[in-house]
C-alpha cells in the first residue's frame, strides 16, 4: 500500500531503520571477540627455560590463528553483507544477534582446544567437539542473516540483489562442512581442527560477490 506524502514526509515506516548503529555495534563485539583471543595466548610463569616452555604450548598458537581467521573472515563477510544493506528491521537485527552470540563464544572452545587437544582421547574429543559446533552454529547464523535479505530484498540496495542467492549458497556450504569437522572430532580431534582451518582457508580464497558488484554497478564520482 502506497504512503500518503505527509506520511512520506514524516520519514522512513516506524519498522525500517538505518543500518549504521548495528554495523557500529558488530564492529565492536568482533574487535572485542579477537582482543579476548590474544589473552588466552600462553603466558609461562616463573619459566626458566621461557623458550621451551612457549615452544610447548604451540596447540594454544595454532587455535588462536585458525580462530583469529575465522572471526576476521567472519567479520569480512558480514561487512560485505552490511555493504549490500540499505535499511534493516528487527528480524535482521535478531539475526545479526545471534551471529554475535556465537562470534562473542569463540574464545571459550578455542581456550579449550588449546588446552586439551594433546590431553587424553576424551577430552580432546570434547574439545574438538565443542570448537567445531560452535563455529557450525555461527556459519549458520551467518546464513540466516544471508536468506533474510534474499527473502527481502526491499532492505538490499539494488546492485547485490541479483548475489543474494549465491551469497547464501556459499555461505550454506562453508557452514555445513562444520558437520566433518564435527564427525572427526569423535575420530581424531587434531583432523577436526585441521578441516575448520580448511574452511576458514576455502572462505577466504572466495567471495560473496556481493562488494564486488555494488563496485562495479556503482556510478563514478565524474559522473
Amino acid at each position: 500500500m502506497r504512503r500518503s506524502p505527509r506520511e512520506a514526509a514524516s520519514g522512513p515506516e516506524p519498522h525500517v531503520m538505518n543500518p549504521g548503529r548495528l554495523h557500529a555495534l558488530t564492529d565492536g563485539v568482533f574487535a572485542i571477540a579477537v582482543t579476548l583471543l590474544v589473552l588466552d595466548l600462553p603466558r609461562p610463569e616463573n619459566s626458566e627455560q621461557l623458550a621451551h616452555d612457549l615452544l610447548q604450548q604451540w596447540p594454544s598458537y595454532v587455535a588462536y590463528l585458525v580462530s583469529f581467521a575465522t572471526v576476521g573472515l567472519i567479520w569480512i563477510e558480514h561487512t560485505g553483507m552490511m555493504s549490500a544493506v540499505r535499511s534493516i528491521d528487527r528480524r535482521f537485527i535478531e539475526r545479526t544477534l545471534l551471529l554475535l552470540l556465537f562470534v562473542t563464544l569463540i574464545p571459550w572452545p578455542t581456550a579449550l582446544a588449546a588446552e586439551y587437544v594433546r590431553e587424553g582421547e576424551g577430552q580432546a574429543q570434547t574439545a574438538a567437539l565443542l570448537y567445531a559446533v560452535n563455529l557450525l552454529f555461527m556459519g549458520l547464523s551467518m546464513t540466516l542473516g544471508w536468506r533474510y535479505l534474499t527473502r527481502h530484498p526491499d532492505l538490499v540496495v539494488q546492485p547485490a540483489r541479483p548475489a543474494l542467492a549465491v551469497a547464501q549458497r556459499r555461505s550454506l556450504l562453508g557452514a555445513l562442512t562444520y558437520v566433518v569437522a564435527i564427525a572427526l572430532a569423535f575420530v581424531s580431534p587434531a583432523a577436526s581442527f585441521a578441516i575448520s582451518g580448511l574452511i576458514a582457508a576455502y572462505v577466504a580464497v572466495t567471495t560473496s560477490g556481493v562488494p564486488a558488484l555494488i563496485r562495479d554497478t556503482a556510478p563514478s564520482e565524474n559522473d
